[in-house]
């Protein structure tokens, strides 16, 4: 091995970036080895940042000091915050952003941060001793030597693209596979299976008849991700939306018989929540059409993606179906639609830590574990690089529990739960979203954030500050109460019905239509520094109503969380022998055999293991290790 590095990290995608800069951040030496240093952060698939769910993942990787919400915000060019006619449990925030500048970003963090050193190339095997990963060996003959090895090589292990008939090996347009990682892994017992993804084509917005679609304008009052980034004061670029009809989903038929899912060329399951356009057209025959969006690739792009059009169908096909599309009639094709498959790896494989259970020092993050989307990759990047530093100084592993972030859930489903189709997050995956609020994930993560040296200290004591001010503010109105004199002309203009007494201000606020800040604001409710704090800062004002409004709902959760904590406290030995409990179920045994959970609320979201296998593990448990 002629260089040593604390940590390599293999691929520059979203993954391997948070994984390299967390990792660096926190005092190690890293190699971020990538067959394209121009490639860094890369966005393969959409435009785009956060989602349903995802956002709330944005918001927690920038809470724990990752880079995701800072780069979207730097390259945004428009915000939409998503789910806003519903509870603010499922407010999801997106950015549209410009695909170039977001690789450059990237790559720009990746030059700048000190202890990062990339290395173009691929990794081709691994070095392995005594069930410890030591280094590995890449494309361009070098040996790198290092304590600890985080794989996030995405959609590119072993990978072909399909368009029709036609076959390319190669994870992303224009580039190639990484092999010899699969084929390492396999020698060392590891099951390994393919998945499947795809991506829309690529038209040019000057031949497209916008006058023909609707359209899909940014927020007016935009909010970013990062909680260090300014308000967005920029001009938005917009959107268009239009629909396929019967006559898009026909032309799209005549290609089933050359279409790389149907004549079964491809052997991957593909993302169900994310399905190709064929694919939605069989199943979901009754439907005449299905929405489309075009979205800009970039401030100064003439490139549009046509988000819900991902097809692996010809390319003459493709471009036939898009020109029967209101508002695409003319539309010149820059580059059609394909699908990719690739190998990933069972995340059953893996701790929660994100370490591999066979070789240590060996991580496994992003699409690699069987995810979809940048979002997830990210997170789990962001939670491999800090691992890989905790082992090495020999700390405590950081594990994120389903009760504090979107985060944990992600992690806890994919090893527990497992995956045979590609992982997607959505809020109704988190029993306590009421919790997981992306509002919050501040008040909940900043503290970790601090902890592993990953956040501004000035940043982590301005929300030490504003969690004294909310929690001011919540106290005081519960607790003050106001004469009818005052409420009343307050509630006769905003439609509410007038008081007869004297009314706690909670209960005030609680109403539909009335927003805290106007209470608050009211004539001798209450002059003191921490309400006149609130009342400057929009961000505060939004935790107090909604923590004011929901009251009865979040304690409701708490209580949830406390029966949960009490499960993950009953600790099962890592040694222990399953099959010394002769009442469990076959299948029970067997995951729990292959999981081997650390506690018994861990065993209990195992698939296939049941309630009656729970409560048998449970009595035997406490008559030989719990105490009574």
């Amino acid at each position: 091995m002629n260089t040593h590095y604390d940590i390599v990290v293999v691929g520059g995608g979203h993954a391997g970036i948070e994984a390299a800069s967390a990792a660096a951040r926190m005092g190690g030496t890293v190699a971020l080895v990538t067959m394209d240093p121009e490639a860094i952060g890369r966005m393969s698939c959409n435009p785009a940042i956060g989602g349903t769910a995802k956002g709330h993942l944005v918001r927690e990787i920038d809470a724990l000091g990752g880079l995701m919400g800072l780069i979207a915000d730097r390259s945004a060019i428009q915000y939409k915050m998503l789910n806003r006619s519903k509870g603010p449990a499922v407010w999801s925030p997106r950015s549209q952003n410009d695909r170039e500048e977001y690789g450059r970003l990237a790559w720009e963090y990746m030059q700048q941060t000190p202890g990062i050193t990339i290395h173009p190339g691929s990794v081709t095997r691994l070095h392995i001793e005594e069930d410890r990963v030591v280094g590995v060996s890449t494309s361009d003959g070098s040996e790198l030597s290092c304590d600890a090895l985080i794989v996030s090589a995405g959609t590119f292990l072993n990978a072909a693209m399909y368009t029709g008939l036609e076959k390319q090996i190669g994870g992303r347009f224009g580039e190639g596979p990484s092999t010899g990682i699969t084929e390492t892994l396999l020698r060392y017992g590891f099951e390994t299976g393919r998945l499947k993804t795809g991506t829309p084509p690529r038209v040019s917005l000057r031949s497209l008849d916008l006058d023909e679609t609707t359209l899909a304008p940014g927020d007016e009052l935009p909010q970013p991700f990062s909680f260090q980034s300014p308000p967005p004061d920029f001009e938005q670029i917009p959107c268009h939306a239009t629909r396929t009809n019967i006559e898009t989903h026909a032309v799209m038929r005549e290609g089933f018989a050359d279409s790389p899912m149907y004549t079964g060329r491809i052997q991957g399951a593909g993302p169900r929540y994310c399905p190709s356009i064929e694919d939605k057209i069989v199943r979901f025959s009754e439907r005449d059409s299905h929405h489309l969006f075009l979205e800009p690739e970039g401030r100064n792009s003439d490139v549009v993606y046509v988000n819900g059009f991902s097809s692996s169908l010809p390319a003459d096909i493709q471009l036939r179906a898009l020109h029967t599309v209101p508002g695409m009639r003319h539309t010149e094709m820059i580059r059609p639609g394909y699908a990719v498959e690739y190998d990933f790896f069972p995340p059953h494989q893996l701790h929660l830590t994100l370490e591999t259970r066979a070789i240590r020092g060996l991580f496994l993050a992003g699409q690699i574990n069987g995810t979809s989307g940048y979002e997830e990759a990210a997170a789990q990047g962001l939670m491999a690089g800090i691992n890989a530093v905790l082992a090495l100084r020999g700390e405590e592993p950081f594990v994120l529990a389903r009760s504090e972030a979107y985060i944990g859930v992600l992690i806890d489903d994919l090893v527990n739960k497992g995956t045979l189709e590609p992982y997607r997050m959505f809020t109704s995956r988190a029993e306590y979203r009421l919790l997981l609020r992306q509002d919050n994930a501040d008040r909940r993560l900043m503290s970790y954030g601090h902890r592993y040296g990953l956040l501004p200290a000035a940043l982590y004591e301005a929300m030490r500050t504003r969690e004294e001010t909310i929690r001011h503010v919540r106290a005081l109105v519960e607790r003050r109460t106001a004469s009818p004199a005052l409420l009343n002309p307050f509630l006769d203009s905003v439609a509410s019905s007038p008081v007869t007494q004297n009314e706690f201000l909670a209960k005030i606020i609680r109403r539909e239509g009335v927003r805290a800040e106007d209470v608050l604001r009211l004539d001798g409710i209450a002059q003191d520094n921490h309400v006149a704090a609130a009342l400057g800062d929009a961000r505060t004002m939004e935790q107090v109503e909604i923590e004011t409004k929901y009251l009865g709902y979040i304690e409701r959760q708490q209580r949830d969380v406390e029966k949960f904590r009490l499960a993950e406290e009953m600790i099962i030995p890592i040694s222990f022998d399953y099959s010394r409990v002769h009442s469990l179920s076959s299948e029970g045994r067997e995951k729990l055999m292959r999981i081997r959970p650390r506690s018994i609320g861990q065993a209990a979201r195992i698939s296939g293991v049941s309630s009656a296998d729970i409560s048998i593990l449970m009595i035997f448990l406490k008559g030989h290790f719990f105490s009574p």
